[in-house]
């Protein structure tokens, strides 16, 4: 083996025991989170770490990791101490704060920590694979710290929603009226959110269409496919060509996915991928009038864009446009 291929498996190693300790980490967390928005995002997440698991192991195997002793204590050595420091964590998610509140709030602030943590490692993994000419590796590694920063962004969400309920928990008595009108407003959108996909459910159980015609269908769209040759693709070919595509290319391979193979792997990659766009009519800009936006230096615009853009076409100008407002902001604000 290389110095090169050691340099990679050392990294890919670090990046392996990372996400097995955030497996456990995880599993902590769900178990004392209440069902909801933020649980829904921490159980999502679970099932892509758990993937990020397989497929970095994967490349390991593929570049002989265990044929050098060295590597293979170095890799063995990260694994445990990944390990190690998540189940340490664990009991103490479930004793920080006053109250369970406090505590998954707190819990969801260290995971905004732990998601720039693997921003790093696959950014770094993703840089050094690029500069000795290990394609594989750096496409595993874009891949995969995409699925971070889309996590990243969803905890960043849902913090003002938990600290709310951190508020109607231990500070009700402040203000009794607001909060017990707050409560009211979230259970009646509840209720409105249960009963439209109830409805939802409904008119897709009374429009299901035949098999023969379903059939049809996918033959038509199959031909309008925006992936080349799609039928013909692996799972994990098809897995790395969906970051590169435009939300409605990405409805178009959802549909046709979930009429034919139904693929967990490919769904749940379009569906991490499929989100908003930062501002309405995004898709259809030019480079100019998105960096035209991202010049008035609006911080948190600038978080989506890089986020939604690395997702999909992941044009460099772009990229850099949706960086420099972000560190101006933070450079700024720091005095």
């Amino acid at each position: 083996m290389s110095k090169s291929d050691d340099k990679v498996v050392q990294y890919l190693s670090e990046a392996h025991a990372s996400e097995l300790g955030l497996v456990s980490v995880l599993r902590s967390q769900i178990a004392m989170t209440p069902d909801g928005s933020y649980r829904d995002a921490l159980e999502k997440h679970l099932d892509e770490t758990s993937t990020h698991v397989d497929r970095v192991r994967h490349r390991l195997g593929e570049l002989g990791e265990g044929r050098n002793p060295f590597q293979a204590l170095v890799g063995l050595s990260e694994t445990m101490v990944g390990q190690m420091l998540a189940l340490s964590k664990a009991p103490l998610d479930l004793l920080r704060g006053s109250s369970r509140e406090e505590k998954i709030l707190k819990n969801a602030k260290d995971a905004c920590a732990t998601e720039q943590l693997e921003i790093a490692t696959y950014t770094a993994l993703e840089r050094l694979a690029i500069k000795v000419g290990d394609e594989q590796t750096s496409k595993l590694a874009a891949s995969i710290r995409r699925d971070e920063e889309r996590m990243l962004k969803r905890v960043m969400l849902e913090i003002p929603k938990l600290t709310d309920a951190v508020v109607r928990s231990e500070l009700a008595a402040g203000a009794p009226h607001e909060t017990s009108q707050a409560v009211a407003a979230d259970d009646a959108r509840k209720i409105a959110r249960r009963a439209r996909k109830t409805a939802r459910r409904t008119r897709q159980a009374s429009d299901r269409p035949k098999v023969e015609t379903r059939r049809k269908r996918s033959r038509a769209s199959a031909e309008r496919l925006p992936i080349q040759r799609y039928r013909s693709l692996s799972t994990e070919e098809i897995v790395s060509s969906l970051g590169e595509l435009s939300e409605s290319d990405l409805r178009k391979v959802d549909s046709y996915e979930r009429k034919n193979r139904k693929r967990p792997a490919v769904l749940s990659r379009i569906q991490v991928l499929r989100g908003e766009e930062p501002w309405p009519g995004y898709d259809e800009q030019t480079v100019a009038e998105i960096e035209a936006v991202m010049n008035e230096g609006d911080y948190q615009r600038a978080q989506d864009v890089l986020v939604y853009e690395r997702a999909r076409k992941n044009r460099p100008e772009v990229v850099q446009s949706a960086i420099v407002p972000a560190r101006f902001v933070l450079s700024t604000s720091g005095g």
